[in-house]
């Protein structure tokens, strides 16, 4: 039985993909700052803030996923706040490091989560591809510190994959039911501009494609996890209105009212650019819900 060590296990894209993986005989390790027993998956106590980890979570040749990280829409980015984003995404994956490679135990693969905002926080007319380079923004560098952190396993020959992730659609507990919530009352609000590109992709589709990298050795580098349907903001929310049978008739949210509520995160909202998937189709992968519609039908 292959083993894999899982960070951020409890999380919406964890728990789905812990599920996947031992449906698919794989053993599957979390590793928790609790260090409890999940239910059917062992754990083992971390924390990276201390920069303690238990010397039994990892054995030689384990696959790790590491998808642990702090939510950067859980409030405003004050200096303390960003730097508790960066520190959730390069400490963690160097302490991963230390307690592998730096004690002999070298992983088969190390599978990091990342994010679509590397290429930036923009709303542009070009498609960005993994051959782009990262933005200067602050979620830009956020990601390219993301995966440094994830190269310093390629040092030690390890194959190293890197999940530049669009937003997650999923039933329950991901961004689309935050930004649905209006609709319960019948109302479908829109943010300004409207123009600005959504990338997204299902939850069903991202944990195929982390299944894929644990497997397919000749997968390395940066992949874009996004669904090859290219809708804006306001396409998206209009599909939500047909779908829940609603009007849409509300102005725009404007963007100086979010920048005032939500300070420099509105960008998470008011942009958005094209991601292109045609590295992963060049992979092999093909997408369970590659449209909006029916992703949506999925999820609402």
């Amino acid at each position: 039985m292959h083993r894999v060590v899982i960070t951020g296990g409890r999380g919406l894209i964890g728990s789905y993909l812990s599920t996947l993986l031992a449906a698919e005989g794989w053993l599957v390790v979390h590793l928790t700052r609790g260090g409890k027993k999940n239910g059917r998956y062992q754990s083992f106590r971390w924390d990276p803030d201390s920069g303690y980890c238990d010397p039994d979570a990892f054995r030689e040749g384990d696959a790790i996923i590491h998808l642990a990280a702090a939510n950067i829409g859980d409030g405003r980015w004050t200096e303390a706040r960003k730097r508790d984003i960066v520190n959730s995404r390069t400490v963690s994956g160097q302490l991963i490091h230390k307690m592998t490679v730096g004690a002999g135990k070298i992983p088969s693969v190390f599978i990091t989560a990342s994010g679509v905002n590397y290429y930036g926080s923009v709303n542009s007319d070009r498609v960005f591809s993994e051959s782009d380079p990262p933005a200067g923004d602050f979620l830009g560098e956020t990601c390219r510190l993301w995966e440094a952190a994830a190269d310093l396993f390629s040092g030690a020959g390890v194959r190293v994959v890197r999940m530049r992730t669009a937003v997650v659609l999923a039933r329950s507990g991901s961004a689309l039911n935050r930004m649905t919530a209006p609709a319960r009352a019948g109302l479908v609000v829109r943010f300004a501009p409207g123009e600005q590109y959504f990338p997204w992709i299902h939850i069903a589709d991202l944990c195929s494609i982390y299944h894929k990298a644990l497997t397919d050795t000749a997968m390395s580098g940066p992949f874009n996890a996004v669904a090859p349907h290219h809708v804006t903001h306001d396409q998206l929310m209009s599909e939500v209105a047909r779908q829940k049978r609603l009007p849409v008739f509300l102005p725009h949210v404007p963007a100086w009212l979010l920048r005032v509520v939500l300070g420099e995160m509105a960008v998470v909202l008011t942009t958005g650019s094209r991601i292109s998937p045609d590295h992963l189709s060049s992979a092999g992968y093909r997408f369970r819900y590659p449209d909006i519609s029916s992703a949506l039908r999925a999820c609402l």
